[in-house]
């Protein structure tokens, strides 16, 4: 029985290496055109702290994944009240410039705004 642990413990780092990698990669080598990140009216306060079931992040890879995502989380914040409107407005000029470096073609400096926005924030992953 332990051994069949140990082998399960084993094979599934294995496994999910083996598959997740490619997958991976695979966004990395995308030819396809960037996409326009495009501005929304903010949201409002919805008077609950729970992030809505129908929540979902927007999907995309390079700067304009991470710019749609990091709007996305900031919206929902703020709806949920977990960021007040001053510091949601301080981010927001920070996606606005990302969003506006990412569309210039800029996309290491877009999504470097992005990382230093967060971490500024206290996200994780900044």
């Amino acid at each position: 029985m332990m051994n069949v642990i140990r082998s399960a413990r084993t094979a599934l780092p294995t496994l999910l290496l083996t598959v997740g990698t490619p997958i991976l990669l695979a966004g990395c080598n995308s030819t396809q055109p960037q996409a326009t990140v495009t501005a929304a009216a903010p949201p409002t306060y919805s008077g609950s702290n729970i992030t809505p079931p129908n929540f979902h992040m927007p999907e995309g890879s390079g700067c304009t994944g991470d710019v749609a995502r990091w709007q996305a989380v900031q919206d929902n914040d703020l709806r949920t009240g977990n960021v007040n409107q001053s510091v949601y407005n301080q981010i927001k000029a920070d996606i606005d410039r990302a969003a506006a470096a990412c569309q210039a073609g800029r996309s290491a400096e877009a999504s470097s705004i992005v990382r230093a926005s967060r971490a500024r924030h206290g996200y994780p992953g900044g």
